[in-house]
């Protein structure tokens, strides 16, 4: 689903007044749902990715559609400027040169593969966002990681690591699911 220009403009205010909300009251911008189109209330996954001087400052995102598209905005938005653990809460200095940017994926579809390199020989780069699940351990690469990790097979190594797994681990028990993304900002 691709959403019109006004309506990704409208979630890049939201995410961006969610984070200034935060910095004046130290606390979640609650909205009204009726104020907004049917589009931006549909419920969605998103994930929240912050930069500041084009350095990752934050991601926080879900994965499953839990809630409406404009409320998923708001608290992944508050969430990656002063909840994401790898960083420091948002100062209110960094929020002037911050960069926001949304990714609307679709639901997650499994992924049916015979070998690792089965597996390798159909990843889309710079398409797929992928999920891997092994027992406990769960990583996941929005596509946007493509820029960083190029190649499949390197893609494929760091998300076992994301998930706590070695690089080279395979086991017939991986499972991997696919997604796309609509970025926006």
């Amino acid at each position: 689903m691709s959403l019109n220009e006004e309506c990704q403009q409208r979630l890049l205010e939201l995410a961006r007044s969610s984070i200034q909300h935060g910095l004046q009251n130290g606390k979640l911008l609650k909205i009204n749902l009726a104020d907004y189109p049917p589009e931006i209330i549909e419920q969605r996954a998103t994930f929240v990715t912050l930069h500041l001087r084009h350095q990752l400052r934050g991601c926080i995102g879900v994965l499953k559609a839990i809630r409406p598209l404009a409320e998923d905005v708001v608290e992944n938005a508050f969430s990656a400027a002063f909840k994401d653990s790898r960083f420091s809460p948002l100062s209110a200095d960094e929020f002037k040169d911050l960069e926001i940017h949304l990714s609307i994926l679709t639901t997650a579809e499994p992924v049916s593969f015979a070998t690792e390199q089965d597996l390798l020989n159909q990843l889309q780069p710079d398409i797929d966002g992928l999920i891997l699940e092994e027992g406990h351990r769960r990583g996941t690469f929005l596509p946007s990681v493509w820029e960083t990790l190029p190649q499949p097979e390197q893609f494929l190594r760091h998300l076992k690591q994301k998930a706590g797994l070695p690089a080279e681990y395979w086991s017939d028990k991986i499972r991997i699911y696919r997604y796309r993304t609509e970025m926006i900002g």
